[in-house]
């Protein structure tokens, strides 16, 4: 499994809880569970194959870090999202963007321009133009914005 495929599975665990909030550290056993991660297997291709300790870990990690900074990577999106209430934010879009946000934010292992790079390319493959130049946008805004008072802070 590569980690392209590994933060597009954490991102549609985002949506999941975004979607039926519920204890993520659940969410993540029951869909890592052998058994069911199989029967995922056989109705897509995404769950092909198994991650490995690491993939699991930065799975995780994504997962249990967007759920516990929701309210605020909320914010992010709400303060860089110029024209666009919150509210209009397709869900989908608000998953990628918290995670590659996370990834920026509290990840310092992963290079901000491959999240950002791989949030635009996951939301090509989710979105319409529209909202994919928009993602593209706010994580643009978001990163010269964030990562300059963080490292000026």
């Amino acid at each position: 499994m590569t980690r392209t495929v590994a933060r597009e599975i954490a991102v549609r665990l985002c949506f999941c809880l975004s979607e039926n909030p519920s204890d993520p550290e659940e969410l993540l056993s029951l869909v890592f569970d052998e058994e069911y991660y199989s029967s995922l297997r056989q109705e897509d291709k995404l769950y092909r194959d198994s991650p490995d300790a690491a993939q699991l870990d930065y799975i995780k990690s994504i997962v249990v870090g967007v759920c516990g900074h929701a309210a605020e990577l909320d914010g992010y999106i709400d303060k860089y999202a110029v024209g666009w209430k919150y509210g209009r934010v397709p869900r989908t879009a608000a998953a990628i963007m918290k995670t590659a946000m996370y990834e920026v934010l509290y990840m310092p292992e992963v290079p901000d321009r491959a999240s950002i790079n791989e949030a635009v390319e996951l939301a090509k493959r989710y979105e319409p133009q529209e909202v994919v130049s928009f993602v593209n946008g706010v994580l643009g805004s978001f990163s010269r914005g964030e990562t300059y008072s963080v490292d000026s802070g």
